[in-house]
């Protein structure tokens, strides 16, 4: 039986090139964000986590003075060093590594940033540790990751959702919970930002399985009119869409 960690190199593997025209994950204006709340400076070293195929590193490089991202899976390495080779991008190097157990000396960073993969995380005390571990003193975290509202009936249905569309999720925390863990982990949180995004059904069906399909048709086939209204569930342009929740937090 494969593990956690085997699942998401398998399911990432066989999807990486679509993450690399992602639309939420080459979304300009949350990249953008991201880079500001870094607060970057010329003479750092950043370190990208779940680099994927390489966006939130190459968002940062012209800001730093050198970037590694890191990540399970090889399919999405080879496409973040392909686009690095389009961008002329010289300042970013890539590795594989696993959250749980960086392969760095303590302090080694003075950025640490992580973007739309912390729900992927089957220990997520132990991978904020590790974050934690590798940053220095004074050193910089950005998280960008799926979210969820205080509500119990979206959070349930939004995570059913999730898993459906990859067997690798673990959760998406509210807000409430990101904050419990950071300070847990000996972070202090100043910006906590959250934001949603109105996206198409697609974006939970893309790639899945036939089964996995008609399991995602099945959950929301049975919605009442007052859960399709918490869920923002909606037809536009002859596509269904939904309220996709994030949050962006900075700590220190």
């Amino acid at each position: 039986m494969e593990t956690h960690e085997q699942a998401a190199q398998r399911i990432f593997g066989e999807r990486a090139a679509l993450y690399t025209t992602s639309v939420s994950h080459t979304d300009p204006q949350v990249l953008s964000r991201v880079v500001e709340l870094s607060t970057p400076q010329p003479e750092w070293t950043a370190l990208d986590i779940a680099t994927g195929t390489g966006h939130t590193a190459f968002a940062l490089a012209p800001h730093v003075r050198s970037v590694i991202g890191t990540d399970l899976t090889p399919e999405m390495l080879a496409e973040a060093a392909m686009l690095r080779a389009q961008r002329s991008i010289t300042n970013v190097s890539f590795r594989p590594a696993d959250v749980h157990h960086l392969p760095f000396d303590d302090g080694s960073f003075d950025l640490v940033t992580c973007r739309r993969a912390a729900h992927h995380f089957s220990d997520i005390a132990r991978a904020l540790r590790e974050m934690r571990r590798v940053l220095r003193r004074g050193g910089r975290l950005v998280i960008d990751d799926r979210s969820v509202p205080e509500d119990n009936f979206v959070d349930a249905c939004m995570n059913q959702l999730d898993r459906h569309h990859d067997e690798s999720h673990v959760r998406e925390y509210r807000v409430t919970e990101w904050q419990q863990m950071l300070a847990a982990a000996d972070f202090t949180v100043d910006v906590v930002e959250p934001y949603r995004k109105h996206r198409p059904l697609s974006a939970f069906t893309a790639g899945v399985s036939a089964a996995n399909g008609r399991r995602i048709d099945a959950l929301l086939a049975q919605l009442t009119a007052p859960q399709r209204a918490a869920l923002n569930l909606a037809e536009v342009n002859g596509e269904p869409h939904l309220d996709h929740h994030y949050v962006l937090l900075a700590a220190q």
